[in-house]
């Protein structure tokens, strides 16, 4: 059955840097990215915590968030996530507490587990941390103390400022069911990356809805879906704008990170059997095509998930490609709404 509930759309930018290009220019591709889709209507504009990666240029995630904020006026900017067990709890209470006090009810904060680097790096950004995020409840509910005015106490009165009393809005990101859980007992908002594990997309849906608890944040569960989405006026040319971000993928499992490639013709020269199995699998809730094949797969994600927003990355080697794959999605999701 076809939902006719409206479903949110927002962006989330992995700031990145393309073959033969700079940080620079990825951090100005990504404010432009972002006027665009506060124009195109979009709710959020989220950047994602990576380190040691030559791709990606989002690293001081809280520094392009105010990049990205001080150049929109409306569009809600935020993380996908800040990895918390790499960072003291007080320095990203200040950070997002800062963030909210620049710009008034515009800040989002979405957390997570994972290093978002490899081992190499997470050791040397979690030094006497617990590396495997074990910690991330004690972390979180140290970190939530901090925007409590009572909660400094907890913390032998040291206080977030700014940060103490602002209400910043908390969200859990996960590709397992470890968030999916910890969020629904919290009654916190929970994004799940189905394009990092499409195979527990749905199991982690129920276990966030079948856990929730309402809170002070949210009555009822409230779950983001996050998909990759490569849109073109043709499905040949979204095909061919796909093959940028398979074959970042493809280096990524053969252990060889690097900047996003130019896209190609075609990939089965570059791919063994084995690795294109693991690719489609892994792609399995992409969305590659013209807008009406777009249209399609979105309302089958939103109808298999129950989606109340969407969240959509796009890797795409050309920036001009990659505004128009967000236009044509922005033009979808209005005739999903007049549905």
């Amino acid at each position: 059955m076809t939902t006719s509930r409206p479903v949110t759309f927002s962006v989330l930018d992995l700031a990145s840097i393309t073959m033969g290009s700079t940080p620079a220019v990825s951090l100005r591709n990504s404010l432009d990215l972002a006027q665009h889709a506060e124009k195109w209507g979009y709710h959020r504009f989220w950047l994602a915590e990576h380190h040691n990666m030559p791709g990606i240029a989002s690293s001081a995630t809280s520094v392009v968030i105010g990049h990205v904020a001080a150049g929109t006026t409306t569009i809600r900017v935020g993380s996908g996530g800040i990895m918390l067990p790499n960072h003291a709890p007080l320095v990203i209470a200040e950070q997002f507490g800062t963030l909210e006090s620049l710009f008034p009810n515009r800040i989002d904060l979405g957390l997570g587990r994972a290093p978002g680097s490899d081992q190499a790096a997470s050791r040397v950004l979690r030094r006497g941390l617990e590396a495997g995020g074990e910690d991330f409840p004690e972390l979180l509910n140290e970190l939530r103390s901090y925007f409590n005015p009572s909660g400094a106490a907890i913390h032998n009165a040291v206080r977030a400022i700014p940060g103490e009393g602002l209400n910043i809005p908390i969200w859990l990101l996960g590709s397992s069911g470890f968030s999916a859980q910890l969020a629904g007992r919290l009654g916190l908002p929970f994004a799940f990356a189905s394009h990092f594990a499409p195979d527990y997309l749905l199991p982690a849906l129920e276990l966030y809805r079948s856990n929730f608890r309402p809170s002070e944040a949210l009555d009822k569960p409230y779950a983001m879906v996050g998909v990759s989405v490569t849109a073109a006026d043709t499905e040949q040319e979204a095909k061919r704008l796909a093959t940028s971000q398979q074959q970042a993928f493809l280096n990524m499992i053969r252990g060889r990170f690097s900047q996003l490639p130019p896209p190609v013709d075609s990939m089965d020269d570059l791919w063994s059997p084995h690795e294109e199995a693991a690719l489609r699998k892994q792609f399995g809730y992409a969305v590659v095509g013209n807008p009406e094949q777009v249209n399609t797969r979105l309302q089958a994600v939103i109808d298999e998930t129950d989606a109340d927003e969407l969240i959509i990355a796009s890797q795409i080697f050309d920036h001009g490609a990659r505004l128009r794959s967000f236009e044509i999605i922005a033009d979808v999701r209005e005739r999903l709404i007049r549905k």
